[in-house]
């Protein structure tokens, strides 16, 4: 049996801490291994703990939620970071994929659902409702030029389909027949080439190219 995923909650409600803790406990395969009430302490929990998925909440006092993403990134910490957010936040959730997020799901979202979200990112998903990639991709257009395709191998273009699939490497790696290991150098090669930050902004770009697994 494979190990469960370590996730962490980042939320300055108690309450809510409370019942995700009781909710995502009796998940034999999600264990939850800390929790904070800030962003600096969730940033600082999240190194002490090494955690698979973080679950964050956006509006917090003092570090929010997008500064977090940042610090975490400049860390280099490897969790994957699920955003929580409200309908009426939603202008908040492009920054935080900008800053590295997986994805989102908003607050009222079912029990069940949030479960299956957190296995989707840890399993290298991309979770985007239509409407946010639709405005992330209009914010790319002005730099996102066709003539940076050409740099790329058919390789390269091959990987990047998958990603915009929402592969994981582990999946692309079985689909293509490569190692993990080289998957891993051509998406770090995608995202060189192409001036991107991330996979979420990889699986953007694809989807405004047409470049499609």
């Amino acid at each position: 049996m494979a190990d469960p995923i370590k996730v962490l909650l980042v939320d300055d409600h108690q309450v809510v801490r409370r019942g995700l803790r009781t909710f995502l406990e009796v998940q034999d395969d999600i264990e939850v291994v800390g929790e904070a009430a800030d962003g600096a302490e969730g940033v600082a929990r999240a190194e002490e703990l090494k955690p698979d998925v973080v679950l964050m909440d956006v509006k917090m006092p003092g570090m929010d939620g997008v500064e977090a993403l940042r610090k975490l990134r400049e860390l280099d910490n490897p969790a994957r970071v699920l955003i929580v957010t409200s309908f009426t936040e939603q202008r908040t959730v492009i920054p935080a994929l900008r800053a590295g997020a997986a994805g989102y799901v908003y607050k009222d979202v079912d029990p069940d659902a949030l479960a299956g979200a957190i296995r989707s990112v840890h399993a290298g998903h991309i979770l985007l409702q239509p409407e946010v990639a639709g405005a992330l991709l209009s914010q790319e257009e002005a730099n996102s030029g066709q003539g940076r395709a050409g740099s790329l191998t058919d390789r390269e273009r091959e990987v990047l389909g998958l990603i915009a699939d929402g592969r994981s490497n582990r999946e692309i790696a079985r689909a293509l027949v490569l190692s993990e290991k080289t998957v891993k150098t051509h998406v770090s090669n995608i995202l060189m080439k192409l001036d991107l930050a991330d996979r979420t902004q990889a699986a953007l770009w694809a989807v405004r190219h047409g470049v499609t697994g």
